[in-house]
């Protein structure tokens, strides 16, 4: 059971990434998310700028963001939706050193832990991918 959950939608387009950080940031102030709050907007940021250049819009234009904090562990799930159903190459993007150009390397930087999967409907047909960062709260770092 989450502790907190928010869900937006975006428009997909240039200002997306930073309109993510600016509505993420205040939302998990509200929650009192113990982590670090300016790394979650960061990384929401770069997620859902991703999602918008590099994705794929639902039919209305816009990409999802939603975040939920974990009661037991109070971790952070950012979580970006978009229709495109593939992410090619994102075992190298995830873990490369600093490449140019990819935000993918900032989850990387605050200790973060990325994933990605289908997204599919209530009917079970195939409607894009969510990709996910889990974050921890402050003062805790992912074990290996």
């Amino acid at each position: 059971m989450p502790r907190f959950r928010w869900d937006t939608r975006l428009l997909a387009n240039e200002a997306s990434g930073p309109n993510a950080r600016l509505r993420v940031r205040p939302r998990l102030t509200v929650a009192r998310w113990p982590g670090d709050i300016d790394a979650a907007g960061q990384i929401s940021d770069k997620l859902v700028d991703n999602a918008a250049r590099h994705g794929k819009p639902f039919g209305d234009g816009f990409i999802g963001l939603r975040l939920t904090v974990l009661q037991a562990t109070e971790e952070l799930r950012i979580e970006v939706d978009d229709a495109d159903p593939a992410f090619p190459g994102f075992g190298t993007a995830a873990s490369a050193p600093r490449p140019q150009g990819r935000g993918l390397w900032w989850v990387q930087q605050y200790g973060g832990r990325l994933t990605w999967d289908v997204k599919v409907d209530d009917d079970g047909r195939v409607a894009g991918k969510t990709v996910t960062a889990v974050l921890h709260p402050a003062g805790e770092t992912e074990s290996v």
